[in-house]
C-alpha cells in the first residue's frame, strides 16, 4: 500500500494551537495539513518537540493496524500534545501492545462485547423514558444537555461499571475535568488521581465477585492474579470517560440537526433511516478536539516516499480520515443514504473504542426517544448563542436550549 523506497524530504513542522471551536465547523488548521499532503509534521501547544501527523483513510488504518506503530512506547515520554496534562502513564490498557492489550482487555470483554452491553438495554431504556418524562413534565425551555443528554450516558456508564449511582454526580464530576484543559493542568490530575483512587477502593472490594459489571471482573481477575491492582485501576478509569464522551458527541449530533430541520424531520418521518443516519453523523460530527494518543514507530517505516525514523511519534486523525474524499464522496455533505460508510469515530485497529458497543447504544436510544416523544423538538435560542465547552479534549455544547 505504501513505497518502501524514500523519495521526499520530511515537511516542515507546522504548529497547529488549541482551538476553542464551535459548532461543528471542522477545523480550519487541520483542513491546511490535510490539503499539504497525506504526511505533514506538527508541533501541538504542550509537551515537547515534534510529530507525525496521518490524515487519509488508507494510511490511518494502515498505521493503527501496523505493530511497528506502539503504544507502549509512548510511556515516559513528554510528546507533543493538545493538553497539559494527559501525560501517558504505563499500565493502561490504551498504552498496551499485543499479547498485554489482548490479556488485559479480555478481563473486561464480558462486559463491552454485544450480549454484556445488550442486557443494558432494558434498564437504560426505562432510565432515559423516566428522563425526558421529567424534561416534558417541566416544560419548556429546557436544557437538552442538562435533562438528558449528560445523565443519561452517566447513568448507563455508572450500570455498566457497577458503581452505586448515586456516584454518579461526582464521577461526573471528574469526568468532565480529566477530560479538559480549562481548569489547568493541576486541577484535571488532581481529579484523575480522585478518580483512580476511587476504582481502586472499589476494586478492592469486590476481588472476590462473580457480577458481570467491569469493576466486579476486575475485581475477580486481581483477585485470580490476572492483573496487577494498578493495571485495574488504569482500566476502569478510561471506560468510565466514556460516558462524558457521548453526552458531546450526542450534543453535537442535536445541535446539527436542530440546526438543519431538514434533517431533523427525515429522521423523524422515517425511522428506517436511523441506522445509517447515524453512521454518517458519527463520521460527519469533528468529535476530537485535535488528536487522541500518539504511537511511536519502533523501526525505520517510509510512507509516500517520507522516512518516519525508529523513535518517532505519530499521531493519526481519525476527524481528518473521516472527510478523506477519495473514500466519502462530497466528504463535506450530511447524506444519510451514504453505502457503504467505511467511518472511523471510535477508532480501528486494537485501540479502537473498547466502549464502542455501549455509545452505540446509548445514541440509538436518544435519538429514537427525543425523535419519537419530542417531535416538535427546535432550538430555543438562535445557533450563534448556543455556548460550547472551553479547553475541551471533546468538542461539545456545554448547553443546548431547546423548545418543542
Amino acid at each position: 500500500m505504501t513505497p518502501s523506497e524514500e523519495t521526499m524530504p520530511a515537511p516542515p513542522v507546522r504548529h497547529w494551537p488549541a482551538l476553542n471551536l464551535t459548532g461543528v465547523d471542522f477545523d480550519p488548521v487541520l483542513a491546511e495539513l490535510m490539503r499539504e499532503g497525506p504526511l505533514t509534521r506538527i508541533e501541538l501547544p504542550h509537551g515537547e518537540g515534534w510529530a507525525w501527523l496521518v490524515t487519509r483513510h488508507d494510511d490511518v488504518r494502515w498505521v493503527t493496524s501496523d505493530p511497528r506503530f506502539s503504544r507502549a512506547e509512548v510511556a515516559g515520554r513528554r510528546i507533543t500534545r493538545p493538553a497539559p496534562h494527559m501525560v501517558p502513564q504505563p499500565g493502561a490498557l490504551n498504552l498496551a501492545d499485543d499479547p498485554d492489550h489482548a490479556r488485559l482487555y479480555a478481563s473486561v470483554a464480558p462486559a463491552l462485547t454485544a450480549p454484556g452491553v445488550e442486557r443494558l438495554r432494558e434498564n437504560a431504556r426505562r432510565t432515559l423514558d423516566g428522563m425526558v418524562d421529567e424534561m416534558l413534565r417541566a416544560g419548556p425551555p429546557a436544557d437538552l444537555v442538562e435533562r438528558v443528554l449528560a445523565p443519561f450516558p452517566a447513568a448507563v456508564v455508572c450500570e455498566l461499571m457497577g458503581v452505586p449511582a448515586t456516584d454518579g454526580r461526582t464521577l461526573r464530576a471528574w469526568s468532565r475535568l480529566v477530560l479538559s484543559a480549562e481548569h489547568g493542568a493541576e486541577t484535571a490530575e488532581r481529579a484523575g488521581r480522585d478518580m483512580a483512587a476511587y476504582f481502586s477502593k472499589l476494586i478492592a472490594e469486590r476481588r472476590d465477585s462473580d457480577g458481570e459489571d467491569v469493576v466486579s471482573l476486575l475485581g475477580a481477575a486481581v483477585g485470580r492474579g490476572d492483573l496487577t491492582e494498578e493495571e485495574a485501576t488504569a482500566l476502569a478509569v478510561p471506560i468510565q470517560l466514556g460516558g462524558e464522551a457521548v453526552t458531546h458527541s450526542t450534543g453535537q449530533m442535536f445541535y446539527l440537526l436542530l440546526t438543519r430541520p431538514a434533517l431533523f424531520e427525515q429522521l423523524r418521518a422515517e425511522p428506517e433511516v436511523r441506522p445509517r443516519a447515524l453512521a454518517e453523523l458519527l463520521r460527519y460530527i469533528p468529535h476530537r478536539s485535535a488528536v487522541g494518543l500518539p504511537r511511536v514507530a519502533t523501526e525505520d517505516v517510509v510512507i509516500h516516499g517520507v522516512r518516519i525514523r525508529e523513535g518517532d511519534p505519530v499521531y493519526v486523525s481519525y476527524v481528518a480520515a473521516n472527510r478523506d474524499p477519495d473514500v466519502f464522496p462530497d466528504p463535506d455533505w450530511v447524506d444519510f443514504g451514504r453505502d457503504p460508510n467505511p467511518q472511523l469515530a471510535f477508532g480501528n485497529g486494537t485501540h479502537s473504542c473498547a466502549g464502542a458497543l455501549v455509545a452505540g447504544l446509548e445514541t440509538e436510544l436518544i435519538v429514537d426517544a427525543l425523535l419519537d416523544r419530542v417531535p416538535t423538538l427546535r432550538l430555543a435560542v438562535p445557533a450563534a448563542e448556543v455556548p460550547w465547552r472551553r479547553g475541551a479534549l471533546i468538542r461539545g455544547p456545554e448547553s443546548l436550549p431547546v423548545a418543542w
